[in-house]
């Protein structure tokens, strides 16, 4: 969910829709008030009243911490004044209650202006999110499809893993991966390679053609980042290349960059599909070809499953890695409706959180899909419907 700006943002309490706070601040002053009376006049602590601006400024806004900057001088005279003199907390504390409304205040200026920058940093990584992993109707060009992408920093939300569908007149064509490295650079690849499946996946009859234009491009932006001055002298990325032919409908195309081998889930258990004999695009020079394109099979009833490491990488305390293949199977074996593509990417993302305690140490890809029993799309659906919260 993409957070809007701190005047429009969830505030930090809430009880049935509404913000409290400034309940907080206000039940210390009330403390502060009764405790000063009924501790006596051998021990004044209406100067604590100090405190309610500091904790206005922590969790309010700036005119809520102005307010009870303010409040808190003047409950400090009133309170004080009804003591006698000899008791007085006197000018000094006065100062001080003073002089800390006025810090709260301007701490709470600061707060805010941190805040909404970094609620502004987080809109453009949604939004460069959004361009990278654009969203895709979940029964789009003949497949019902889910995908969940969780990043390892969290404040970023965004990093070198992709996946599209791209239809065309030749048929749907699929694209996962994972960009080497993280940052930035690993972005801008995953977009420029994105691009241009984009593009080709619709234009290019032949995957083979596809994939090599695939290659093409990753060479092209890693030397174009180079002679910027980029560190992306040896960037490749992985990537899993798979087409739905309309001539076969139970049968897919699929050529493997150096990926993890898909997996193909259904009423009849788990099976791997051929592994990543070919190296990753950007370094087809290195020996001279690309990796095959294989036709296989696929049942109407069976999801093709594809991961990024982040999912077979995923570490408990022990050190064991997450056994993928063996999870699922599990759980359809258990109940064979978690094939079903929505029910998969849910059973894997929660499997490797809690396998993992929630660390992940890369980014992960799960993205799970079918063909339509009617090939028909469904336009003018909800585009997130496909998308599960990360």
């Amino acid at each position: 969910m993409t957070e809007m700006e701190y005047g429009r943002r969830r505030p930090l309490l809430w009880v049935r829709g509404r913000s409290i706070a400034w309940l907080p601040p206000l039940l210390l002053l009330a403390g502060v008030i009764l405790l000063d009376f009924a501790t006596g006049a051998d021990f004044r602590i209406i100067s604590w009243i100090v405190l309610v601006p500091g904790i206005a400024a922590a969790i309010c806004g700036v005119w809520t911490t102005a307010a009870y900057g303010v409040v808190s001088v003047v409950t400090y005279i009133v309170v004080d004044s009804a003591w006698p003199d000899q008791y007085k907390a006197g000018l000094g504390d006065f100062l001080l209650v003073a002089l800390g409304g006025v810090l709260a205040a301007l701490a709470a200026v600061v707060r805010v202006r941190q805040e909404r920058r970094m609620l502004h940093i987080r809109d453009i990584a949604e939004t460069t999110r959004r361009t990278v992993l654009r969203p895709l109707p979940p029964r789009w060009a003949g497949l019902e499809h889910a995908g969940v992408y969780l990043a390892a920093d969290t404040d970023a939300r965004v990093g070198g893993d992709f996946y599209d569908i791209q239809p065309s007149p030749h048929g749907t064509r699929v694209l996962v991966g994972d960009v080497q490295g993280k940052g930035l650079g690993a972005v801008e690849a995953a977009a420029a390679v994105l691009g241009t499946f984009r593009e080709a996946g619709y234009h290019e009859k032949d995957l083979a053609t596809v994939a090599e234009r695939l290659e093409i491009r990753m060479l092209r932006h890693r030397s174009h980042s180079t002679a910027l001055g980029h560190d992306d002298g040896d960037r490749f990325a992985t990537a899993v290349l798979v087409a739905f032919p309309d001539d076969a409908p139970e049968r897919i195309d699929i050529a493997n960059f150096g990926h993890e081998p898909p997996l193909v889930v259904g009423p009849r258990g788990v099976r791997e599909l051929p592994s990543g004999e070919g190296v990753p695009l950007g370094l087809g020079d290195l020996t001279g070809g690309l990796p095959p394109v294989h036709r296989v099979p696929l049942a109407a009833d069976e999801t093709l499953l594809l991961v990024t490491d982040g999912v077979t990488e995923a570490r408990d305390t022990p050190g064991e890695f997450y056994q993928l293949a063996r999870e699922v199977a599990r759980a359809v074996r258990a109940d064979p409706r978690r094939a079903e593509p929505r029910n998969l990417v849910r059973q894997v993302r929660d499997g490797v959180l809690r396998h993992s305690g929630g660390r992940l140490e890369d980014d992960t890809t799960i993205f799970a899909l079918r063909r339509l029993a009617d090939a028909g799309g469904a336009p003018g659906e909800d585009p997130e419907q496909g998308r599960l919260r990360s």
